[in-house]
């Protein structure tokens, strides 16, 4: 049951501390079996979250980030998720930049979203480009 070594394949879950604090949604059981397949495991801040949802929850206002992520689910929260987790592995150096990647999203009731797309950095994030939607809902999932 191990995945083909040619093909990089990495995970990104919600932060520690996403669903209540101190606590990582993704279990040691399951982190050591996909580490074992040769899944690469990435934990980090959401790209379109953060500071930004900070700013909201305390001050009740959205800041840029969030207005991206709201627009982007007009398409599907897979489709936000997608471009979201291609800039988080971009920005921890998991995935390259300008190279296709076939990112796949969902929601918490599983992926139903696939993009093949080029990574970008955060930074750079109106220069990631979208080649091909390879499959998404026919209707908006939230």
């Amino acid at each position: 049951d191990v995945l083909d070594p040619q093909i990089k394949i990495v995970a990104v879950t919600h932060i520690t501390g996403f669903a209540e604090p101190n606590f990582q949604e993704l279990s040691e059981e399951n982190r050591k079996e996909l580490e074992s397949k040769g899944v690469a495991i990435f934990t980090g801040q959401h790209a379109f979250g953060g500071i930004g949802r900070s700013v909201r929850n305390k001050f009740g206002t959205y800041q840029v980030d969030e207005i991206i992520a709201n627009a982007l689910k007009t398409f599907g929260q897979g489709t936000k998720v997608a471009i979201e987790i291609a800039m988080m592995a971009a920005d921890a150096g998991m995935v390259r930049t300008g190279e296709d990647a076939i990112c796949i999203g969902g929601s918490g009731k599983g992926a139903d979203t696939a993009l093949l797309l080029q990574p970008v950095n955060t930074m750079n994030f109106f220069d990631l480009v979208v080649k091909e939607i390879i499959c998404k809902p026919a209707t908006k999932q939230v």
